[in-house]
């Protein structure tokens, strides 16, 4: 196949450190396979001296299926070496320690493991589910980094529960003789420290290694694949410091920047064509990545005809915004475009809550490829919608427990017993107390109150009148978290509660709303034709000739988490992942009021758009 003057000189490099900077839809796939190709027919290489390292299985089976492909009929002396870092550490460690798949802890036994550890700290959670992902997270950093425990900084829970939650997970892993993903990466590098002639075998063994998105790499991941390519140095990466966006995962975009350094024989080439998008696309992604200051400067252009301007709108609110996705999408889709040629892009996967909805509403074809979060099954909707049921009639102790006290009114758990709550019983158990009294009291009148309203008034009487917006914002006090991520969900829940005269009404779409995410969960995989929805983070690497950026505000992009400059620029390149996977008609969507208070438009589409003519509006 005719390559262009960058990928001929990638494609035909042969001995010695290179970096190839792959731009957005530059080919980096079909650079590293016929690379492989030309080591082995134009050079010689055995191909078993041959590795190719990639993030995902996903990455590793579509790169190892188009090197077959390539070189279909024709002879191999040996086979190429594809895989994803844990899988070769993990070959590493299996001939060294006999490991086999059987020792690696699995992801249900992690988080079964972490959940029991918690509940002996009785840290008691709201989401229980959050605080298990964030503290397997943190440990994987911990690991990762190789950061000395007593001088981490927890952020998940107390710095003494969480060394205990820590040590406790290793201790438990080494009497069941089992290793995590993190273990592979430190015992590789222990291994490859303490034994030169394991590590000098494996050095002989792979003489050309190849890193697909090597942006993405972390300090130990880098470690271990500088001290296998020595010293040789046969080291070829290719990646795009701009679309580095795993920082949270402990990857590490200093490492790509400061390649040329570690290697100062280094060669470097330029993907420079993008044979994806339209030249609007390719320049209003230029303009604002170029905004960032840690990066390599680059000038891309694009094998592609003109098209559209980025058309970026900004509508009233999110109802205004969700309905005209839906109505667009149904107006491409009469206009000849797949529902599988059109994405929806979001910053977090509680971004499309909404829109799943209006998509039910207008039944259109839809999958996730993220788990979407059911609204309802929030522990704030949870609390909320508890008082409904309680007032409606339900004395479940489950669901007096749920709301009784938030906000506080210190009734003992002692004192709610029977599966069945009686408030008659229950003043009862405190007659010596009159202020307890009085307060169960005033709850019977907010319930009563309660079971008369509308579920929009019921809503609004729940989180103003009776406090629980005040006791949310002692919540998120006392849990260092911002308050306005938890009563977005508040706001959500009283949207959503605004569309229904009756509670039984209101009742009956919850449990539709809860099947349907059911369903797309199972069917996921199978239903072909659909608008894909997904998170910018789950979107790299794909492709679609529309798409749908929504909620590009400020809060929501740069997400109101990113304070220091480092991450600024890594959300700024979330937004340029997210805006080079169109390949035709990129669609920018803002709101001006967002959960009924003024939004700001964000930084990144004002970024864009300066320079550019034709701004829609």
């Amino acid at each position: 196949m005719p390559f262009n003057e960058a990928q001929s000189a990638a494609v035909s490099h042969r001995d010695g450190p290179m970096m190839v900077l792959a731009g957005p839809g530059s080919g980096k796939t079909t650079v590293v396979t016929h690379r492989v190709q030309s080591l082995i027919e134009k050079y010689g290489v055995n191909p078993s001296s041959i590795l190719v390292i990639t993030f995902t299985r996903a990455a590793a089976r579509e790169m190892k299926e188009r090197f077959e492909r390539l070189m279909e009929g024709r002879p191999m002396r040996g086979q190429v070496s594809f895989g994803t870092f844990h899988s070769v550490f993990f070959r590493i460690l299996k001939l060294a320690y006999q490991y086999d798949a059987s020792d690696i802890i699995r992801e249900e036994q992690k988080n079964r493991l972490i959940r029991e550890l918690t509940a002996k700290e009785q840290l008691e959670p709201e989401d229980e589910n959050e605080l298990v992902s964030s503290l397997i997270s943190e440990i994987s950093a911990v690991k990762g980094e190789q950061i000395d425990l007593e001088h981490y900084y927890a952020k998940s829970c107390s710095g003494d529960s969480f060394r205990r939650i820590y040590r406790g997970y290793e201790s438990q892993l080494q009497q069941a003789h089992k290793i995590d993903f993190d273990d592979m990466l430190v015992m590789c590098h222990d291994l490859f420290c303490q034994r030169p002639d394991i590590l000098s075998a494996w050095q002989k063994k792979y003489e050309y290694i190849l890193v697909d998105e090597f942006q993405d790499i972390n300090r130990l991941q880098y470690q271990i694949v500088r001290m296998l390519a020595a010293p040789s140095d046969n080291l070829f990466i290719v990646g795009d410091d701009d679309q580095s966006i795993y920082r949270f995962r402990g990857a590490k975009p200093e490492i790509m920047l400061g390649f040329e350094k570690d290697y100062p024989k280094a060669s470097r080439v330029l993907l420079d064509v993008n044979y994806r998008s339209t030249r609007e696309i390719v320049e209003a992604s230029l303009r604002l990545i170029e905004n960032n200051e840690k990066r390599f400067k680059k000038s891309l252009t694009t094998a592609g005809g003109r098209g559209r301007g980025v058309i970026t709108r900004v509508w009233e609110d999110e109802e205004e915004e969700n309905s005209r996705i839906a109505e667009e999408i149904r107006m491409y889709a009469e206009a000849g475009c797949s529902y599988r040629d059109i994405a929806v892009l979001y910053r977090t996967n509680s971004g499309p809550k909404r829109l799943i909805e209006k998509l039910m509403e207008y039944n259109l074809p839809f999958k996730a490829r993220d788990l979407v979060p059911n609204l309802y099954e929030h522990w704030i909707s949870k609390n909320i919608l508890a008082y409904i049921r309680v007032a409606m009639g339900s004395r479940e102790r489950a669901e007096v427990l749920q709301m009784i006290n938030r906000p506080a009114r210190y009734v003992s758990r002692d004192a709610l017993r029977d599966p069945q709550v009686s408030f008659e019983q229950l003043k009862t158990y405190y007659k010596d107390k009159d202020w307890m009294v009085e307060r169960i009291e005033n709850l019977e009148f907010d319930l009563t109150a309660l079971s008369r309203m509308s579920p929009l008034a019921a809503v609004n009487y729940i989180r103003k009148s009776i406090g629980y917006d005040a006791w949310l914002y002692e919540y998120a006090a006392a849990h260092h978290i911002k308050a306005e991520e938890l009563l977005e969900t508040a706001e959500q829940l009283r949207d959503s509660a605004a569309r229904y005269k009756t509670f039984d009404a209101w009742f009956e779409h919850i449990r539709a709303y809860g099947e349907e995410l059911k369903r797309q969960a199972k069917e996921r995989e199978e239903q072909e034709d659909a608008v894909m929805l997904s998170t910018m983070h789950s979107s790299k690497g794909l492709e679609y000739r529309v798409v749908y950026i929504m909620d590009a505000n400020e809060g929501v992009t740069p997400h109101n988490k990113a304070v220091l400059d480092a991450d600024i620029e890594e959300e700024r390149r979330l937004f340029y992942v997210a805006m080079t996977r169109a390949k035709q008609r990129l669609h920018v969507y803002s709101v001006k009021n967002r959960y009924h208070k003024p939004a700001q438009l964000s930084r990144f589409v004002e970024e864009y758009l300066d320079g550019q003519e034709g701004r829609e509006s």
